[in-house]
């Protein structure tokens, strides 16, 4: 009898473990709430009759395309390489006519904003393979963009690495107004993160000017607990100090060794700035 049950332990653990690592899981950057507004990022988004990548195309949607999340489909998940989103239904306009159908979570924005009269989107919009600079061999990068749309315009746009999936847990996108650098009329702020220690969160500066979008230098941080730590990030020119033409990169490295002590290191340089692009000093 103790074998039998033993047996019969082992199988169900087995096919737990199995069903475990068929499972799919959805990444939280492309978690929506429901009856709230969303805008489509990827252009040529499929509107779909089922909330699956078999079911018949009923339409399609631009970029900018605001669309109503109606409900989310919890149990149905779609990974695309490292970006996995579920499945929601929608509603949106097209003219005079309402319609409804699924999209797929991971074609929506992850943040939008407006202004000046133009809306910026934030998204994801693929994965590739990229050289490892640690090992020798490829890994995974998801590649994430903004886009600065007037209406279904596009006007310029630019793109930046994101890490894996597991980078993918919450992200944010902000404007902020108060650099005072010459020609910049505003800065976006794109973040993406993960939860767990040991993940690092990517940061990533845009400055907007002349309708032109300027990527800087991608920030990074992570750290494990109280073990150890790597921050990096921009000091730039506030109302105080008037119109600028530099902006400082610094960072900060702590590791405890054997004994417990924290050894730290800082560095910087500054990056200057010339109305329209940036060059180390």
């Amino acid at each position: 009898m103790k074998s039998l049950l033993t047996v019969l332990c082992l199988l169900f653990l087995q096919l737990f473990s199995a069903q475990e690592e068929n499972m799919i899981y959805a990444d939280g950057v492309f978690s929506f709430e429901e009856n709230k507004p969303q805008k489509v990022f990827t252009d040529w988004t499929r509107v779909r009759k089922e909330p699956n990548v078999k079911s018949q195309v009923t339409d399609s949607l631009q970029t900018n395309q605001q669309v109503m999340i109606l409900k989310k489909e919890e149990e149905a998940v779609l990974r695309l390489g490292e970006r996995g989103a579920n499945w929601y239904k929608v509603s949106y306009q097209k003219g005079d006519a309402i319609s409804e159908g699924y999209i797929w979570g991971g074609n929506l924005c992850v943040g939008f904003r407006n202004k000046n009269g133009y809306d910026f989107l934030f998204g994801l919009s693929k994965t590739v393979d990229r050289k490892s600079k640690e090992y020798n061999g490829v890994e995974k990068q998801n590649i994430a963009g903004i886009k600065m749309m007037e209406g279904n315009t596009l006007i310029d746009e630019v793109y930046f690495d994101t890490g894996r999936g597991e980078e993918l847990s919450y992200g944010t996108f902000t404007i902020e107004s108060g650099h005072k650098l010459q020609n910049v009329e505003l800065t976006l702020k794109a973040i993406v993160s993960g939860e767990a220690c040991g993940i690092a969160s990517y940061s990533q500066y845009v400055f907007f000017r002349n309708k032109k979008l300027v990527a800087l230098p991608q920030l990074t941080n992570v750290g494990d607990a109280d073990v150890y730590y790597h921050t990096e990030e921009f000091v730039f020119p506030n109302d105080k100090g008037g119109i600028s033409n530099a902006f400082i990169f610094k960072t900060e490295e702590m590791e405890k060794d054997d004994n417990d002590r924290e050894k730290k290191k800082h560095s910087s340089k500054t990056y200057l700035w010339n109305g329209s692009s940036y060059q180390l000093k």
